[in-house]
């Protein structure tokens, strides 16, 4: 039997640690509940085969088992009177130096009862990109320089001095209101935007009029200029 509200998962074998969390929010809407549920079991079933297999090869091959891991949170971007916008973080370990971080993203449609990613809200997410382009490409060398202590250099062909165009990134639909998504969000994981060093990348845009223009006329009202 489902069981709706929030939900909160950890389990620790020889092999695997798992971790599994999505808030009241997404779990009191039964539908999207059990697409989280499902992809909660999809995620322990694959961390538990990856790290048994692995267990095997390390005792063949007479090396040391590290053991694997898994962790997924989900929480609330907006909740809006029709869209219920979500974000994940994501890390995991799988043997190596060090593991691995991410971002993810899904929006609710109410209405619709269906699952969405941001994109589709978009007449295209090389619209989108146009538009925040600029923006975008400053904050985000400008978020550089002050990490690494200089300015990223004119010209540059360094692949971690370049702009990262949004198909690379997690985009996140936020509302600073409750009404309607008003600001985009931007997440880059690690070895993106730079080495894993300098970690993961957040930026914050408002929606704006030439934002609106690229919004997808069936979705328009749900957004806002600020």
């Amino acid at each position: 039997m489902l069981v709706l509200g929030a939900r909160s998962v950890a389990e620790e074998t020889d092999d695997f640690l798992f971790e599994y969390a999505y808030p009241a929010e997404a779990g009191n809407i039964p539908e999207l509940a059990e697409l989280l549920s499902a992809r909660l079991a999809t995620g322990r079933a694959e961390l538990a085969a990856q790290s048994a297999e692995a267990r095997e090869a390390a005792h063949d091959d007479g090396f040391p088992f590290n053991k694997y891991s898994s962790s997924t949170k989900w929480s609330v971007v907006a909740d809006t009177p029709r869209f219920l916008s979500l974000s994940s973080a994501h890390e995991s370990y799988t043997g190596g130096a060090h593991g691995i971080y991410g971002f993810g993203s899904l929006v609710w449609d109410r209405e619709a009862g269906r699952a969405m990613q941001p994109d589709d809200f978009f007449t295209s997410l090389d619209a989108l990109d146009e538009v925040l382009a600029g923006r975008f490409c400053e904050q985000l060398n400008g978020e550089r320089a002050r990490r690494r202590g200089e300015q990223v250099a004119d010209g540059s062909d360094d692949m971690f001095d370049q702009c990262v165009p949004l198909r690379e990134t997690t985009v996140l639909l936020g509302s600073s209101n409750g009404r309607a998504f008003n600001r985009i969000g931007v997440q880059i994981g690690p070895y993106v935007a730079g080495p894993y060093a300098e970690g993961s990348f957040e930026f914050t845009f408002p929606v704006t009029p030439a934002v609106l223009e690229v919004v997808k006329e069936d979705y328009r009202s749900a957004f806002a200029a600020r």
